[in-house]
């Protein structure tokens, strides 16, 4: 079961120099169903990056109010951390390890005694049960972006945040990993949140928000 997120009235300030804050984010505002598929879209450096992050509690809160409900119920921060999964641009996989090994780390930290077999099944779900050993070095762009994927839905997340997760992918590979990644959620009834310039990605999703002059609108 996804979960549903409630943002209202975000500003965020960052930094210009030591008399100057520039506000990123003023008065931004969004409603995410669970298992609802949302893509967010915006010129670079319009502030999406930084969205993405307050939303998975990665940049604190300065101004606002931000929730998560699942299954009626309030979560904490501790349940969101414990309820997500990510996926980013520059993969950011462990390069000393092998593909088995990076998916089955997040389980492995939680001592969970299946976390090989676990990993092994996602692996295969992202058509990599042949590369397992292989070290995450030798893998092309699009073999490690699948890892990436694995990993992120091993702990079987409720809610998946993705920055950019085709920006370093051909098209074609990038539409394969879009798809994969999409079939992925649908599968496990996660919530995604995806941040993206690719509007063909985006308008495949259940909603679209435009990130526009520090304010979010709704395209559809």
């Amino acid at each position: 079961m996804g979960i549903a997120i409630n943002l209202t009235n975000l500003t965020h300030h960052i930094p210009v120099n030591k008399d100057l804050n520039l506000a990123l984010l003023e008065d931004a505002s969004l409603q995410i169903k669970g298992t609802e598929q949302v893509a967010i879209v915006g010129a670079s450096g319009s502030g999406k990056t930084t969205l993405l992050s307050i939303l998975a509690g990665l940049e604190p809160l300065q101004s606002g109010e931000l929730s998560f409900i699942k299954q009626q119920v309030a979560l904490s921060s501790v349940d969101i951390n414990q309820h997500s999964g990510f996926v980013f641009q520059q993969f950011h996989l462990i390069p000393e390890l092998d593909a088995l090994n990076n998916v089955a780390l997040p389980l492995k930290l939680k001592g969970d005694k299946q976390a090989f077999e676990k990993a092994h099944n996602w692996l295969s779900k992202v058509g990599l049960a042949e590369r397992a050993d292989f070290s995450v070095s030798k893998l092309s762009g699009g073999e490690q972006q699948r890892v990436a994927i694995a990993r992120a839905f091993v702990s079987e997340p409720a809610l998946i945040f993705a920055d950019e997760p085709t920006g370093n992918l051909d098209e074609q590979t990038a539409e394969h990993i879009s798809q994969l990644m999409l079939q992925c959620c649908r599968e496990t009834n996660a919530t995604l949140v995806l941040i993206t310039h690719n509007q063909a990605l985006a308008e495949q999703l259940d909603t679209v928000y435009k990130l526009e002059h520090g304010s979010l609108q709704l395209c559809s």
